[in-house]
């Protein structure tokens, strides 16, 4: 072989390799990237306002580095992200990140969760900024399975356009504080809430339910919801209670339980100044009950505060009822939580950092959460100022927060998902058009004989 043509081998080969690594230097690159991909919506994150804000999260992490790349998958609904996140696990497709999610979510996959602490430590990540309170609730004997982020202390969502027809003063904005009605000062309690209530209820004809000729069949305006509330949590307002002992695997409904489900129940059915389930799910409620503008009174989390911008009338927050003179303000946290499957913890985990950190205030904000993290309470707070003028009692939120009861209205038990429907299943009956001739006392009897044969099963 002469020169020139071993030159001409030797160029060819040098081009070929040439072309062949610019060939390959995109998908090189593409498969240097670490996949982590992020699962919204056993909590919140699945309003079309959340998605946006969520969606925009993502495209600015990616253009941030170029290690990772950030995938998110949204569910439809969080009614439907359970079974969507269950095929996707089975399916070996799981995602690595999940949240913001609460505890009764992540409940629903016990023993999945990865302990963060060994990613704490390693990657420094500070943890002294976070009450130890806080801190506490996501410690088991699985180790750290969250990281406080999310905070919705239970607050009264009050109407005062409604309050101002009626001629009543606003609930207390302080807790210890009085209310007075008709010139007396009484305690704010539920039994106080229960009578201001039924002069806010008013039918087709302008008479309230305090009034004989009331026609419970035609309201147009009540006065009290507990508003997208679990049973556990309204059974909570009257306190927490562990209704399961773990020790002896009995189950009992306690004593103040049965005493809010019954005032429960003769707020429905006997006050009529709580809407039914046939009320709840009428055009009266669109696009909510308390955003409707024909609720003048709603118990219900922080979060809320999403989903109010159709609610026209000036409206405001004030301190919920006592029972037998201590408050109960049942509250939500949410959290991100990492898969025991994920294949790049580490990666995910500084995903999951980004997201409570850098990205933590437009998250917070979009979710309508108070913030576990010092640094973004005053900004958050702020936010809301200027979302909704009408609102004063912004101070509230805080102080709200230490009233929460404990055990958490979400805490978990054996058969989690299965026991939880059972509780479901007892507020359908009390709301639903059964619950007119129902006999409380007996139907939670029949409740905790369920829920311990619920608990059995798993035991068995």
């Amino acid at each position: 072989m002469n020169k020139q043509l071993r030159k001409l081998l030797v160029l060819t080969l040098v081009v070929a390799t040439v072309l062949g690594a610019v060939r390959s230097a995109s998908p090189a690159k593409a498969a240097d990237k670490i996949v982590v991909t992020w699962f919204v919506g056993l909590g919140t994150g699945t309003q079309p306002n959340q998605i946006d804000v969520q969606n925009k999260v993502v495209e600015k992490f990616n253009a941030s580095q170029d290690k990772i790349e950030l995938k998110i998958n949204i569910a439809a609904n969080n009614q439907t992200a359970p079974d969507i996140l269950s095929t996707l696990i089975a399916s070996g497709d799981a995602p690595d990140i999940v949240g913001p999610v609460g505890f009764g979510g992540a409940n629903s996959f016990s023993g999945q969760w990865l302990d963060l602490q060994p990613l704490v430590d390693s990657q420094k990540f500070d943890m002294s900024v976070f009450p130890d309170s806080l801190v506490n609730l996501y410690k088991s004997s699985e180790g750290l399975l969250g990281i406080p982020f999310e905070v919705y202390p239970g607050l009264l969502y009050v109407n005062k356009d409604l309050f101002d027809e009626a001629g009543l003063a606003y609930p207390p904005t302080k807790f210890g504080e009085k209310y007075t009605l008709d010139g007396k000062e009484m305690d704010w309690d539920y039994d106080t809430l229960a009578l201001v209530a039924e002069r806010l209820t008013v039918d087709a004809n302008g008479k309230d339910a305090t009034d004989k000729a009331f026609d419970p069949t035609k309201v147009e305006q009540f006065g009290f919801v507990h508003q997208w509330a679990l049973l556990r949590s309204e059974l909570s307002t009257f306190g927490g209670a562990e209704f399961y002992d773990a020790k002896t695997g009995k189950v009992t409904i306690p004593e103040n339980w049965r005493a809010e489900a019954q005032w429960l129940s003769d707020g429905v059915w006997k006050g009529h100044f709580i809407p039914n389930a046939t009320y709840s799910n009428s055009d009266l409620f669109k696009p909510s009950e308390f955003a409707s503008g024909h609720v003048a009174m709603a118990r219900v989390m922080l979060w809320y505060t999403c989903c109010l911008g159709d609610l026209k009338a000036n409206w405001d927050l004030a301190v919920v009822p006592s029972y037998k003179g201590t408050y109960y303000a049942p509250a939500d946290a949410d959290t991100f939580r990492l898969l025991k499957s994920t294949k790049n913890p580490e990666a995910a985990f500084q995903v999951m950092a980004y997201l409570m950190g850098e990205a933590g205030g437009d998250l917070i904000a979009v979710h309508g959460a108070y913030p576990a993290r010092p640094d973004l309470q005053a900004a958050a707070i702020k936010a809301k100022q200027e979302q909704y003028p009408s609102v004063k009692n912004w101070d509230i939120v805080p102080e709200s927060l230490k009233y929460a009861p404990a055990p958490h209205h979400e805490s978990d038990f054996p058969n989690y998902n299965k026991g939880m429907q059972r509780f479901n299943d007892f507020r359908t009956l009390l709301y639903g058009d059964t619950g007119a001739q129902m006999d409380v006392a007996k139907e939670l009897d029949k409740l905790q004989a369920d829920l311990q044969a619920i608990v059995d099963e798993v035991k068995k």
